[in-house]
């Protein structure tokens, strides 16, 4: 268990220390080809900021594969997948694409971990309820790749706070798998990523010096649903249950917009300023300040899922549910789903 604990503290010190040192390069890149995130009405920030911090984010992970992973049919779909979303991350950091032409990269990416990777969601068990999806589990696969994906790429709005969420939510699956003594490629993918994100968010917490841009929210909800496809997708409610609960402010943000955008008439990829995190700048919090509640909401999920595998099942239900039953409270008396009265004449970007 020693050596194990060694290898795992390595899985996260090296790539940390290599992408804390590479970002100021990637921030050059960026300023070069001028990959920079102009602010506008919707956008917190004021001046012009590098993007592209998802090329470092990558760059960690692709070290860290090298030293720790394995060859194998799987890890190399999810190596061409990810190459296929940073791709289409740094074009749209450099140029923003059409919502439509992203859809196109995201679904190519799935497509391969899916049918070259072989990574299916084929039956899940919840509250004791046995799923079979047969011929259905390829396109739910794909949707909830998807999914992930878009829901990172959405809560990404503040300095630090994809990234954020994201070390959470690795640290969490991290923990489990240790105190459970599994290993794989799903754990070996966890820690290399809490790693390069850690060394991503010295960098971009607030003040941000260089936002990840979607080059870096496309991959981190990408790894995010392969993780929790490969090593969730056979322990019984914990398939699910556990990830969606770690994810569930960016989660609730995701639906919640599609909801309030076409109630509005809207497109769902049609950008406003009424995501979770604009709820709290609204009440007169200070950027760091609404990134560290989301964060500690983050936490008290995180630690009911811990609790409810690892302690005690009743207990991390009760807690489940006094922190969703706030949370609901708190986005009905927001206009995160319905536009108040008062803020009907809010412009869009």
């Amino acid at each position: 268990m020693k050596n194990n604990l060694t290898t795992i503290l390595l899985m996260v010190f090296i790539p940390f220390v290599f992408v804390t040192a590479i970002i100021p390069i990637v921030k050059k890149i960026a300023i070069h080809v001028n990959a920079l995130d102009i602010p506008n009405e919707r956008k917190v920030h004021k001046d012009p900021m590098p993007r592209l911090g998802g090329l470092g984010i990558y760059a960690g992970f692709l070290l860290g594969y090298m030293i720790f992973g394995e060859h194998t049919p799987t890890m190399n779909s999810i190596l061409i997948g990810s190459f296929v979303l940073l791709i289409t991350g740094i074009i749209d950091d450099i140029k923003p694409l059409e919502a439509k032409y992203k859809l196109i990269g995201q679904i190519i990416a799935s497509l391969i971990v899916v049918f070259y990777g072989n990574l299916i969601l084929r039956d899940v068990t919840l509250f004791s309820l046995y799923i079979n999806f047969n011929y259905w589990a390829y396109p739910i696969t794909i949707l909830f790749i998807l999914g992930c994906i878009n829901c990172m790429n959405l809560i990404d709005g503040l300095d630090g706070l994809a990234s954020g969420v994201s070390c959470i939510f690795f640290l969490t699956i991290g923990i489990i798998a240790y105190f459970q003594g599994r290993i794989g490629l799903s754990v070996v993918i966890t820690f290399i990523m809490l790693g390069s994100t850690l060394g991503f968010l010295v960098h971009n917490f607030n003040p941000a010096k260089i936002f990840m841009g979607d080059s870096g929210s496309m991959i981190l909800g990408f790894m995010i649903s392969v993780i929790t496809l490969l090593g969730f997708k056979t322990i019984i409610t914990s398939s699910i249950i556990i990830p969606l609960f770690i994810l569930i402010v960016p989660i609730i943000d995701t639906l919640c917009a599609i909801i309030r955008r076409k109630l509005k008439g809207d497109s769902i990829a049609t950008p406003d300023n009424k995501h979770f995190h604009h709820q709290l700048l609204r009440r007169n919090c200070s950027v760091k300040m609404a990134v560290l509640i989301i964060y500690f909401i983050t936490i008290l999920f995180s630690a009911a899922s811990i609790i409810w595998l690892l302690v005690d099942q009743k207990i991390g239900y009760i807690i489940y549910f006094v922190l969703m039953f706030a949370l609901i409270i708190f986005t009905l008396k927001t206009d995160i789903l319905f536009v108040k009265k008062g803020n009907k004449n809010e412009k869009h970007k």
